[in-house]
């Protein structure tokens, strides 16, 4: 297994470009399995996830052909209507092509999914949504087994709870439903956003999407579409608190500043110096003095659980107490053990965190536990005294696309070891 070798104590300097949005390149892939025609996407990041997502539409039936950033799909007809526990045990999107499977060709086998330990994320949601659309669901050896022969009727779906990646799959088994489906307590992210976008370009009829109601009137057949991905505003938030947690000067490029307004309003609560030259451009300037602010998870357009653990790396150099509570998974703390190694001062109580800082991070043997876990412990050692060496990358390769030669081409001392 990969390890990052980081040597802390210098300030980022530069510019680092944003790359296309992992968490809405995967349902978009999913989405290209509702036409029969030619899907090509840009700005995909060429992450594990990813590679993982495309091996699977293979196994579907999808031809892939990946060139530049781009991909293009064509999958005239389903072959194989299953993901496999062995292609996705290491990927929660895998569900994302329940829906697309059983709105196309009236049955899918998908496996329950993998991915990262930080807690419940229950596929209920996503079987509850298909039973209401007429879907006969039935689990079984780690499996679910759908099937709709006669193909999906549209009606309302009141999720118990906001979920994106239910609000992403429901949406897409709406569109070729008959008659009207309305999904309420729809999630907001912008990722659903830019999902519908693409469906209506391919022929949807959507309304309401970024809002909590969405409207879907069912069509009989989806075209192919040409569409870019949006900014990645995880990876934008992260190189935002690498630039503050090193006191440097950052400017951080083709992102989407509104994306990340949740987190850029608490940087500059903390003392921290953001401004945005032009649409698609923020600049963080570290000014040394680091106040602690609280924060507390929501779901968009509030603070985004996987911004938090970046977010009490951050805390671990600011004066004062932060407090820091975690509302959207119940095991998204795993960090917090790793980052104490490293000398930080942090009580966890429940769903609450408790950063006292300031405080000299040294460098350490840590181990990462999760995708943005993993974010969080390169954030601390950017600043930590010494060297750090951390193991199970891999989690970090699933969501940030060559993360450590975008770090090192703005100073950090950074390098992977094999």
């Amino acid at each position: 297994m990969d390890k990052f070798v980081i040597t802390g104590g210098t300030a980022l300097q530069g510019e680092v470009t944003t790359s296309g949005s992992k968490n809405s390149a995967l349902p978009a892939l999913a989405a290209a399995l509702l036409t029969e025609e030619p899907v090509v996407l840009h700005r995909v990041p060429r992450v594990r996830d990813i590679r993982t997502m495309e091996r699977l539409l293979v196994d579907i039936g999808a031809k892939v052909d990946v060139e530049n950033g781009s991909v293009r799909l064509h999958t005239e007809r389903i072959v194989s209507p299953e993901a496999p526990y062995e292609l996705v045990k290491t990927m929660r999107a895998s569900s994302l092509v329940l829906g697309p499977l059983v709105a196309r060709c009236g049955r899918a086998r998908v496996s329950l999914p993998g991915g990262c330990a930080i807690g419940a994320r229950p596929i209920n949601l996503h079987i509850f949504g298909l039973e209401q659309l007429g879907a006969r669901i039935h689990q079984a050896h780690g499996y679910i087994e759908a099937q709709a022969p006669d193909g999906l009727r549209g009606n309302t779906v009141n999720f118990d709870r906001i979920t994106v990646t239910g609000t992403e799959d429901l949406m897409m088994a709406a569109v070729l439903a008959k008659g009207e489906t309305i999904l309420r307590n729809a999630a907001r992210e912008p990722e659903v956003v830019d999902l519908a976008d693409m469906l209506i370009r391919m022929g949807a009829r959507i309304e309401g999407a970024g809002t909590s109601k969405i409207r879907v009137q069912g069509v009989e057949r989806l075209a192919g579409v040409e569409h870019t991905i949006i900014p990645d505003r995880i990876e934008a938030g992260t190189f935002l608190v690498a630039g503050a947690i090193t006191g440097g000067d950052l400017t951080v490029a083709a992102c989407n500043p509104e994306h990340v307004s949740a987190l850029v309003s608490k940087l500059q609560q903390a003392g921290v110096e953001v401004t945005q030259p032009d649409a698609t451009t923020l600049r963080v300037r570290g000014r040394g003095h680091l106040r602690s602010v609280d924060i507390t998870t929501e779901e968009y357009p509030g603070f985004a659980t996987d911004l938090q653990a970046q977010y009490m790396a951050l805390m671990t150099q600011a004066e004062g107490i932060a407090l820091i509570v975690e509302t959207i998974f119940e095991n998204r703390y795993m960090h917090a053990s790793e980052l104490v190694r490293m000398g930080a001062n942090i009580r966890i109580d429940g769903k609450q965190a408790i950063v006292a800082g300031p405080r000299q991070l040294t460098g350490a043997g840590v181990i990462a536990s999760d995708l943005r876990a993993s974010a969080s412990l390169v954030l601390a050692a950017l600043v930590a005294k010494g060297e750090t060496v951390i193991d199970r990358v891999y989690h970090i390769d699933r969501g940030y696309e060559k993360i450590e030669a975008k770090l090192a081409a703005t100073g950090a001392r950074i390098r992977r070891v094999e």
